[in-house]
């Protein structure tokens, strides 16, 4: 018998248990776990009802910043279901949704700075608990949303720097 024939001869003799204790690419697939995907979603949530409520209707900043939280959800759910054939991509699409957060981010920011609100400081109260909800899981829309509520801009803010 030849090496060839014996590597297959032994494979084919291991346990599944033991072939697949350290797969070289672990499996994925399951974004609804990820704590990132939950907090992109928390955040989708929160910027779709922000732009409908606070931003006037005809602006364009309401299409983007739904499509900037939107991007950065997806991108995750993508990412982790390219993850079961390649790494690459997953990474790649992991960077497309933390871009795409962060120009939400800066979206927020903008709105905040041009109205004159307050931008909490990051030991601040509000900050503390807005940070305290994030440690929690899973992380769901229903959390936050007395909170947000009283307090849209400021703390759909805090929460999209959190995510």
């Amino acid at each position: 018998m030849g090496t060839n024939e014996s590597h297959a001869k032994n494979a084919g003799n291991k346990s599944p248990d033991s072939r697949n204790s350290h797969p070289i690419l672990p499996p994925r697939g399951d974004y609804q776990t990820l704590l990132s995907f939950q907090k992109a979603e928390v955040v989708y949530d929160i910027t779709f009802r922000f732009a409908h409520k606070v931003l006037s209707r005809g602006d364009r900043t309401v299409d983007q910043m739904i499509q900037s939280a939107r991007s950065g959800k997806k991108n995750i759910l993508e990412g982790s279901k390219a993850a079961l054939t390649s790494k690459e991509t997953e990474i790649k699409l992991t960077n497309v949704a933390r871009a795409s957060l962060e120009e939400l981010l800066d979206d927020y920011l903008d709105y905040l700075r041009v109205r004159d609100l307050t931008i909490w400081e990051p030991d601040s109260k509000e900050a503390l608990f807005v940070r305290k909800l994030g440690r929690v899981e899973p992380q769901t829309y229903e959390m936050y949303r007395e909170f947000v509520d009283l307090r849209y801009s400021e703390s759909a803010f805090c929460i999209q720097k959190e995510a």
